[in-house]
């Protein structure tokens, strides 16, 4: 008996409702980890490269997670890699709460990016892309990614409330109860039914060596390696860089009247500033992926990118700098997941669209962890982050450049032999 792929006539439908709400809790929490940074390195007297190198290393295994994660979702189903990625993601969160070297810190951040693969990107946006429509599908992903966003938004204003009422020990199994209660998403998770044994004729390896020998996978591979330098090493440091770099908070002024007096707190409040403009910049992005090539959104995306970074580190770092630097940053943010995530389902079709948007995905972490742990070491090198935001500047620039060539044709077109669907 044949069964059929059955893809929800409505955008909003439980799988996405359920994704958003994993990737928010997901996200929050690894949006986060930039407040950890004074306090523990205060607490052990560290360098800054000690704890930037166990975020780093968090977003590394992430990206190495995220293959991995999607193509056990992909085999052994989308529920049971998830649970996997919450224990992974439990685990690491609280004994975080007892590590006192800065190498317990950096392997448990190997545990935690686990985690987030599990309930990340990769394979909630797989579970999405299949359950919707072609009509809906790129939407439909820029929703989801939103949600990220909106984690982004609440996560580090709650952890540093948090971390102003307890040791920075008890936020960390605070976080890891959050996690655990996201596992009620799953309740409410229709899983879409498996495609027709004619679609799942395709073996994984083959699709998987078809797309790699792709131009047009090594320009996405590489283009979105910028993007996870960029984000990571702003989530990681900004708070710290405002923290420490920008001028003080005058008391006549309107941040002042809201109730930020503090350089400390505008930097919670700037990471959940972008996650506020990149609630609408995400859904705008997967809205115009829909309408328009998604190569030259990519491409303009990073161009912008590129601009507004360089236009704001030329500047002197003041509240009102900060505040607008990220609410552009924050339209652009995500902007570039649901596009990227659309562009492999498009050319390369959704039967394995979570195995292949992991490979690309290792890329954007592999840019993470080098953003993250550069910014770490030239901070206790030259006592500043300028050479690290310039170094983000150029692969930016690259970036919006080496999107142009790519062929958007459906790879089965181009080559028929290649039936993924």
């Amino acid at each position: 008996m044949t069964v059929t792929t059955n893809k929800e006539s409505s955008l909003f439908n439980p799988i996405l409702i359920a994704g958003c709400i994993i990737l928010l809790v997901s996200f929050s929490i690894r949006a986060s980890f930039g407040l950890f940074q004074i306090p523990i390195a205060t607490e052990f007297n560290w360098l800054r490269a000690d704890f930037s190198f166990a975020i780093a290393i968090q977003n590394l295994f992430w990206g190495i997670g995220q293959p991995l994660f999607s193509a056990f979702a992909e085999k052994y189903g989308d529920k049971k890699a998830i649970v996997a990625g919450v224990a992974c993601y439990v685990t690491g969160l609280v004994l975080s709460a007892f590590a006192i070297t800065p190498g317990q810190h950096q392997l448990l951040e190997a545990l935690v990016g686990f985690g987030i693969a599990g309930t990340g990107f990769g394979v909630i946006l797989a579970i999405v892309g299949r359950a919707v429509s072609d009509k809906h599908r790129s939407l439909a992903l820029g929703i989801t990614t939103a949600a990220g966003s909106a984690g982004q938004i609440v996560g580090p204003p709650i952890t540093q409330y948090l971390l102003q009422q307890m040791p920075w020990q008890s936020v960390f199994i605070a976080l890891a109860g959050f996690v655990l209660v996201s596992l009620v998403a799953l309740f409410f998770m229709r899983i879409p039914a498996p495609p027709t044994k004619q679609q799942s004729d395709e073996k994984m390896s083959r699709v998987i060596m078809q797309a790699v020998k792709d131009p047009s996978f090594a320009f996405i591979f590489i283009g979105f390696f910028s993007c996870g330098y960029q984000l990571a090493f702003i989530t990681a440091h900004f708070p710290a860089f405002i923290t420490e770099m920008c001028s003080v908070v005058t008391p006549d002024s309107v941040l002042q009247s809201l109730g930020v007096s503090s350089t400390s707190t505008l930097g919670a409040i700037a990471i959940a500033l972008i996650g506020v403009s990149n609630i609408v910049g995400t859904i705008l992005a997967g809205w115009l992926g829909s309408k328009y090539s998604r190569k030259y959104l990519l491409s303009g995306i990073y161009l912008m990118r590129t601009i507004v970074a360089a236009v704001f580190i030329l500047n002197p770092v003041t509240p009102e700098s900060v505040v607008l630097f990220s609410i552009l940053m924050g339209a652009l943010w995500l902007a570039t997941v649901p596009l990227t995530s659309g562009l492999v389902a498009q050319i390369y079709g959704v039967r394995y669209m979570g195995t292949l948007y992991g490979l690309v995905f290792f890329s954007h972490q592999l840019g993470g962890f080098i953003g993250v742990w550069l910014g770490g070491a030239m901070f206790d090198l030259y006592g500043n982050y300028t050479l690290v935001w310039w170094v983000g500047i150029g692969v930016g620039a690259l970036s919006a450049l080496v999107h142009l060539p790519i062929q958007e044709r459906p790879w089965a077109e181009r080559q028929p032999q290649f039936a993924a669907s």
